[in-house]
């Protein structure tokens, strides 16, 4: 058997990642995530006059992080209105608007607020295609800022990555840049099943590099590739959303070490792009994965068992996993600091898993 992956895996799996993974090109002017989600609802609005957007104070008061600023003022209160704070009823709202053919862009303030819904999410809206025998679909967008904010504690500070790329019938994709953001956006507003979209509040306001195919109307991030951030030969981070920074900054430091590092952005989670993954190890041999999640059943820990059963024979060293701490999110910020994954972890992982370290 494992003479036969080692035939097999690198043409195939090579062939995989040529045809779904994307290199990073040159860029031209910058662009704050929010601007960018809010540029690629806009556009889809335009395009198609089913797509609508709900959710708490999206409408007058434009947004909780000003993502949907202008959008109410551009196209009235039938397509852009506000919901009261009741996210079970206007979840279930948006997803039999979207049965009967409309395509609602439903934000939640955050996804903790979801929790409040997952029955919608995960009962009405993920499994209607499949217990309909493929005769309805389920359009909408379930949208909003995911994962650990600052200083707000343990109800509002966590990622939800691993719960909803479990569910067979949902896609999940996590924007890192603003190229992502609004590619991402367009793309899940246009797929006919629901699509969760994680982004992070972090980096609302964060600038990103925007080339000119990102601007234009027609741009998409088709739901399902990742993208290599940087090119590198001795160890592959795969990561995802804020943690993409993170890595980045990391395989800096370590390349003045002389420690090459290949940084995967996944952008989806659900169908996450494992031959990219595949392809990468077997180049470096040497895997580490990045995440604000936990540990436990972790989007991590699915990467690794995958990497396992498939490409074992490729790695010349164990993997390692960077994750938040197994804990409830601390208040105090100095401890929330302590549970959270930083650059420092990373490089110690990295160098752990070249030998480089303890």
């Amino acid at each position: 058997m494992n003479a036969m992956i080692a035939r097999i895996a690198p043409k195939a799996l090579s062939q995989n990642a040529k045809n779904r993974t994307i290199i990073r090109g040159m860029a031209t002017v910058n662009m704050a995530v929010r601007e960018a989600i809010n540029r690629g609802i806009d556009e889809e609005m335009e395009r198609d006059e089913r797509v609508f957007v709900m959710g708490e104070e999206v409408a007058q008061y434009q947004g909780a992080y000003k993502v949907t600023k202008g959008l109410y003022q551009k196209y009235g209160e039938r397509r852009v209105f506000d919901t009261p704070i009741t996210e079970m009823g206007f979840t279930g709202i948006a997803t039999g608007a979207a049965a009967k053919d409309l395509r609602p862009v439903m934000e939640f303030m955050t996804f903790n607020f979801s929790m409040q819904a997952i029955d919608q999410v995960v009962n009405s809206a993920a499994k209607q295609l499949y217990m309909s025998a493929g005769d309805i679909n389920i359009p909408v967008v379930f949208r909003g800022p995911n994962g650990a904010a600052s200083g707000v504690a343990a109800q509002h500070s966590q990622c939800f990555a691993a719960w909803y790329s479990s569910v067979p019938g949902l896609k999940v994709v996590s924007p890192y840049s603003s190229e992502d953001a609004k590619g991402l956006i367009k793309s899940a507003i246009r797929d006919p099943n629901p699509v969760v979209v994680l982004e992070n509040e972090m980096l609302y306001g964060t600038m990103f590099p925007m080339s000119d195919e990102a601007q234009s109307s027609d741009f998409l991030v088709p739901i399902g590739k990742a993208k290599i951030e940087r090119v590198g030969s001795d160890v592959t981070i795969v990561t995802f959303s804020k943690m993409v920074g993170l890595s980045l900054e990391a395989a800096e430091i370590l390349a003045k070490e002389g420690i090459s590092c290949e940084v995967i952005n996944l952008r989806t989670l659900r169908p996450l792009d494992y031959g990219a993954v595949f392809n990468s190890v077997i180049k470096t041999s040497r895997l580490v994965t990045v995440e604000e999640g936990w540990p436990q059943n972790g989007i991590g820990a699915d990467i690794s068992a995958n990497v396992i059963e498939t490409v074992f024979d490729y790695l010349d060293a164990p993997i390692e996993r960077v994750t938040t701490a197994d804990v409830p999110m601390p208040y105090a910020l100095s401890l929330e600091k302590a549970v959270l994954p930083t650059v420092e972890d990373i490089v110690a992982s990295v160098k752990r898993t070249t030998f480089r370290g303890k």
